[in-house]
């Protein structure tokens, strides 16, 4: 079930949201359970025993990790944790890649198995190893309620596409938490602009990505290009205000998970802006624990490719996403060796790097093949004497200028400084009565958007 659905929006939040707010407050945990789990049979009824099943698991192994401390026997548990997740996780998610390149590479003819990944796996896989491992180091108190564990695990506003929400973070809000209205309202207007930025904005410029793809210029294909870019952006950034205006609604502060990355100036900057949640709990769980930076200069070397290989390699079973994160090792490696001094001395050049690098890196994320990404990079710089433009390009350029300049727009932090700086004028009344008015009249536009048109995917969701 999509957030971004009729189904969603006018059938089941209404109805989980009477309940919700009906019940006693020992009961609130017990309904965000029962409708979470029915969220995910909704969209993955073959699967769900895999959720549950990684609910128990990981509840059992916390409580015996955290009933023998220091022991032996909570390393051991510890272990089998890892390896329970993960491979259930290597299983579902890259069986078939890992036999398809053996076929390749030892020509051999191994049958690929039948095998549908189950939706969110990465998210929530990433979730319960981290409490397991939090537990293990005394971060954080092993769970003794079971309900209230299986609800942090399945509570669906970050249960398909994060985000990656870690037990300390919404730990106290499971035991105990407030409800406001103020608190609602904000969580109502986080998610209508999520909605927003899905529907009105990802929605469209893939609409755009679809038109070009039929046309052979170089503009076209780096209109493309800037389009997918925008487009993955408010997809997901889109998808986590959403998660986090609906935490809001029903008690929970969830973390932020994009800082309007596409203003950063520097690679480095951008990481520490574009999906919050992973990068911080590959650098927890995985980079720190290898010994970070603070190792010899090989040896850091290989712990920044081992980070940003998985960070490939997390996004999917493909050689496209392994190439995308080992490219940003590289820079990476660039930038933290001497250019980040450079770059900060010129901040304008610095930004127009950066946007550059990012755009070229969604090229490599978009394409399925290694030699459709050659394809994509010779179209891009007009090898082959591919023409610059003809009238198709001109003619969709023009279609969706306005959409592709006002996405440009959003991806800045201008509209919500200018907005900030008129609510502190003499015009703050007028936001009073106008604001409650702008959010419905969004709500409504996003809703006859995705009545009228059939194209709503949810490029997260393969994750």
């Amino acid at each position: 079930m999509l957030f971004s659905s009729i189904s969603f929006l006018y059938y089941f939040l209404p109805i989980l949201l009477l309940v919700y707010f009906i019940v006693p407050s020992r009961y609130k945990n017990f309904v965000l359970l029962i409708f979470s789990l029915l969220f995910y049979f909704y969209g993955e009824p073959r699967y769900i025993w895999i959720l549950l099943f990684s609910c128990i698991l990981n509840y059992l192994v916390g409580h015996q990790i955290g009933k023998h401390m220091h022991t032996k026997y909570a390393t051991v548990m510890l272990v089998f944790s890892i390896l329970m997740n993960v491979g259930l996780l290597l299983y579902f998610k890259y069986t078939n890649f890992l036999i398809t390149n053996i076929n390749q590479i030892f020509s051999t003819d191994f049958s690929l198995l039948t095998i549908v990944m189950p939706i969110g796996i990465s998210f929530f896989t990433f979730q319960t190893l981290g409490y397991v491992i939090d537990v293990y180091l005394g971060k954080v108190k092993y769970s003794t309620k079971f309900l209230d564990f299986a609800t942090y695990v399945t509570l669906f506003p970050q249960l398909i596409a994060g985000p990656i929400v870690r037990y300390t973070t919404i730990e106290k809000e499971l035991q105990e938490r407030t409800h406001s209205y103020s608190s609602f309202a904000k969580g109502v207007q986080r998610f209508v602009i999520g909605l927003s930025k899905k529907v009105l904005l990802a929605n469209v410029l893939g609409e755009f990505c679809k038109h070009l793809d039929s046309i052979s210029t170089v503009l076209s294909s780096w209109l493309h290009a800037i389009a997918s870019t925008l487009q993955i952006y408010f997809d997901f950034s889109g998808y986590s205000d959403m998660a986090i205006g609906l935490g809001l609604m029903f008690g929970f502060h969830f973390l932020e998970n994009f800082n309007y990355p596409l203003i950063a100036k520097s690679i480095t900057d951008f990481w520490r802006r574009w999906h919050i949640s992973l990068s911080s709990w590959l650098k927890d769980y995985v980079y720190i624990p290898l010994g970070g930076s603070r190792v010899a200069y090989p040896r850091w070397i290989l712990n920044l490719f081992i980070v940003w290989f998985l960070t490939g390699l997390w996004h999917g079973a493909s050689w496209n996403f392994i190439l995308w994160g080992l490219y940003f090792a590289i820079l990476l490696l660039i930038e933290k060796t001497f250019l980040l001094s450079h770059l900060k001395k010129h901040p304008m050049i610095a930004h127009l790097y950066t946007i550059f690098f990012v755009i070229c890196s969604f090229v490599i994320f978009n394409c399925e093949s290694i030699d459709s990404i050659v394809i994509a990079f010779q179209n891009l710089f007009g090898i082959h004497h591919l023409p610059f433009l003809n009238h198709e390009t001109l003619y969709y350029l023009r279609s969706y200028l306005l959409i592709l300049v006002t996405a440009m727009i959003a991806a800045t932090p201008l509209l919500m400084k200018w907005i900030t700086m008129l609510k502190q004028t003499k015009a703050k009344f007028l936001f009073t009565i106008l604001e409650p008015m702008f959010y419905m009249i969004l709500l409504l536009t996003c809703t006859a958007f995705l009545i009228d048109s059939s194209f709503n995917p949810f490029l997260y969701f393969r994750f």
